[in-house]
């Protein structure tokens, strides 16, 4: 699998970073894990109008607008586009995305977005996106939000989406060889409860689930990627990294 980061930036785009966002390949399948505000941008570098049908699936960790809000105009994109589009692109998230969506862009209920995008909620078992196996936690935030963990030949990568500290993420980042963590509060503030992650919390989590290598994301424009990887190496002896806008692994 290779991982390209599209965006980074915590809770709304920064001067540099769109919102999350992220591109997975793997067997010549393209996956995008969430698409905030400004990801649609960083996609277009990579998959052109023409080929936004092609895409396999797009899963969306949860649905506050720094995640999801790009969705609004790749439908767009598929519905006015150059070309009639070949499938409808799959979409993968909490229970109630197809209708937040609708509501987002003041699009009708019926057909809403329904003839763009397959819409799915997802199940309580792993499931198939193309090449790839798809497993998602229930995470800590106040809205139903899911971390997503991806594994292809032998290899995994799993993405804590936005939560606060929670057995389940360590549980369901276990062995990975790669885990993109969110880290958008700072050890020593006054942090409301699950809700976020700290530098050393990211670190705690990767730590206990014996990962192979940390990346941390999410940092709010405030913050410092930095002083985050600073936290999180105290307590995880592995490598660590600050995702960046076009920043690549190959998992």
């Amino acid at each position: 699998m290779k991982l390209t980061v599209l965006g980074c930036s915590g809770s709304l785009p920064g001067p540099t970073s769109a919102a999350s966002a992220y591109l997975v390949e793997a067997d010549g399948a393209r996956i995008v894990v969430d698409l905030g505000n400004g990801g649609l941008r960083e996609l277009q570098r990579h998959v052109d109008y023409e080929g936004l049908d092609g895409v396999e699936a797009v899963l969306i960790s949860h649905l506050h607008p720094d995640h999801f809000m790009d969705l609004c105009g790749y439908y767009v994109a598929l519905r006015y586009g150059p070309k009639r589009p070949r499938r409808r692109v799959p979409v993968w998230g909490p229970a109630n995305t197809a209708e937040r969506l609708t509501t987002a862009y003041g699009e009708v209920p019926d057909p809403g977005m329904s003839e763009e995008f397959d819409f799915h909620a997802y199940p309580d078992e792993e499931f198939d996106v193309g090449p790839l196996t798809v497993r998602v936690a229930r995470v800590a935030h106040p809205v139903p939000a899911y971390a997503i963990r991806l594994e292809h030949a032998g290899r995994a990568l799993v993405y804590s989406g936005d939560t606060g500290p929670t057995p389940a993420l360590a549980e369901l980042a276990r062995g990975a060889d790669l885990f993109l963590c969110e880290s958008a509060f700072r050890e020593g503030d006054d942090n409301p409860p699950d809700l976020h992650m700290t530098g050393r919390q990211a670190g705690e989590h990767a730590a206990e689930a014996g990962v192979s290598r940390l990346v941390i994301t999410h940092v709010p424009p405030w913050g410092d990627p930095e002083h985050a990887v600073t936290e999180a190496r105290a307590v995880y002896d592995g490598p660590v990294q600050a995702a960046s806008p076009g920043a690549t692994w190959e998992v």
